[in-house]
Parts: structure tokens; sequence; C-alpha cells
């Protein structure tokens, strides 16, 4: 299937599930998390539902992962925006349109974890606060 294209007014351009390179990916992280190494983000598609990422002038903009349990339940991951592009509405704009398509591939519930100081911004989402639990496995 080809990526959709999803023009916006501001320029950006948000795609689903485009081919993305770990140089690109690289680069947003690095930006976006100073203290995060490179890695090797391939294959996306083997751990991935699916993907939405923009971009504005050729360059990536931003990145949302959405993984799946296989059944009802899809996971959002990686959600990023570059440090220049962000307080325009892009990562709202991204977070929407994973969470459209994780409905188009059968998810019923998209999950998300967050920071304290990232509240906010999912609330803008449309993501509303529940109880859940987590087992730290490192340490």
């Amino acid at each position: 299937m080809a990526p959709d294209d999803f023009s916006q007014a501001d320029g950006s351009v948000l795609v689903v599930r485009p081919d993305l390179t770990d140089v690109e990916l690289n680069e947003l992280f690095g930006a976006s998390w100073p203290d995060r190494g490179p890695m090797s983000f391939a294959p996306i598609p083997a751990r991935s539902l699916t993907w939405v990422a923009a971009r504005r002038g050729g360059r990536l903009a931003g990145f949302v992962n959405v993984v799946g349990d296989g059944g009802l339940h899809a996971f959002l991951l990686d959600t990023t925006v570059h440090p220049n592009e962000r307080r325009r509405g892009l990562g709202i704009r991204l977070v929407q349109a994973a969470a459209v398509e994780a409905r188009a591939c059968g998810a019923k519930w998209l999950h998300v974890d967050y920071e304290p100081h990232l509240g906010p911004f999912y609330e803008r989402c449309g993501f509303r606060q529940t109880v859940a639990g987590l087992l730290r496995l490192d340490g």
C-alpha cells in the first residue's frame, strides 16, 4: 500500500508508513534527546502496527510509532517532534493521525505512557488518564 500523504497549511506533510532511514531517525531523536545514543530502528515494519512521520522541507520533523498486541490494543511509542518544530500543533497532528491509522488496523484501544510533564499534551490529543501498572525489568 502506498503511504498516505497529508499536506498541512503550515508546509508540513504527514506520511503514513513511509520508508525511513536510521540516519534520519537518529538525527531527529538526537536533536530531541541529546543523551540518547544512535541506534538501529530497522526494520520498523517488523515490530509496528503502523507509524506516521512528518516532514517539512524534505527533513524529518516528527515521528510516532504504533505497536499492537495482535488484537484490540495498540500502543504509542517514540512520539517525537524536532525541537525547532515544537509548539505548532505538529505533535498533536501526528498522534491524531496515528490514532486514525490504529483504528483502521483494527485497534479499539490506544494506550500511551508518558512522563507527568507531558500530561497536558496527551490530554490535548484526546487521551484521558487511567490507572495502570508498571514493572521495571532492568533493575
